[in-house]
């Protein structure tokens, strides 16, 4: 039904993106909202929300990948996850943690958009 609303490419991307926000809450989440509990009860919990994060991921990444039929090759799919991956913890960092986000920072972020650019710009 998605398909027939949005196209593969977004669909896919859509997709990373909240498998993401699950996988970023999985890894991180536990240091602000478990720190007074066990490092194996936050280890059950975050695998927990892993698993959602894996029943997102790997259909986005079926429906995205090239061999089938998706608009994506895997090179691309692995730097598209790894910019969505950044972008989402960079505004997870900054919105639980109130990280503040630096110079330094910026300056990686315009290297992923540099790396973005050479593996979608060049075929």
């Amino acid at each position: 039904m998605l398909s027939k609303i949005f196209s593969p490419y977004v669909i896919t991307v859509l997709m990373l993106v909240l498998s993401n926000c699950f996988m970023t809450y999985a890894w991180y989440g536990h240091l602000k909202n478990m720190s007074s509990k066990a490092w194996y009860i936050a280890a059950f919990v975050s695998w927990g929300i892993a698993l959602c994060e894996y029943l997102i991921m790997v259909p986005a990444n079926r429906i995205g990948f090239e061999g089938n039929g998706g608009p994506f090759s895997l090179m691309q799919l692995k730097i598209l996850q790894e910019v969505i991956t950044l972008v989402v913890f960079v505004v997870f960092s900054a919105l639980a943690f109130h990280m503040q986000i630096k110079w330094n920072h910026i300056v990686a972020g315009l290297c992923l958009v540099a790396a973005v650019y050479f593996v979608f710009g060049f075929k």
